[in-house]
């Protein structure tokens, strides 16, 4: 498998924005999220804390597949790279 090193920043970038929404999913109530995030209710005083799980586990995702980019590149039978 072929590293990609360019998607190391936006895989970080987006774990780490995953990670706020994760943790404004647990802090505030339905009815305080911002009106474009799912779960936003007026009125209610419900936390949506599996929304925030599900968050926090596609962020934990996005730096394990950043961590995997930054490893060596696999060598062939020859120990050259391979393309």
């Amino acid at each position: 498998m072929t590293k990609r090193r360019s998607l190391i920043l936006p895989a970080v970038v987006l774990g780490l924005v995953l990670l706020v929404v994760a943790v404004i999913y647990w802090i505030d109530s339905a009815d305080a999220l911002p009106s474009f995030f799912p779960g936003h209710e007026a009125g209610s005083s419900h936390h949506h804390i599996k929304h925030g799980i599900a968050a926090a586990i596609v962020a934990l995702g996005c730096f394990t597949f950043a961590w995997f980019q930054t490893g060596p590149a696999p060598t062939g039978p020859s120990g050259q790279p391979q393309h």
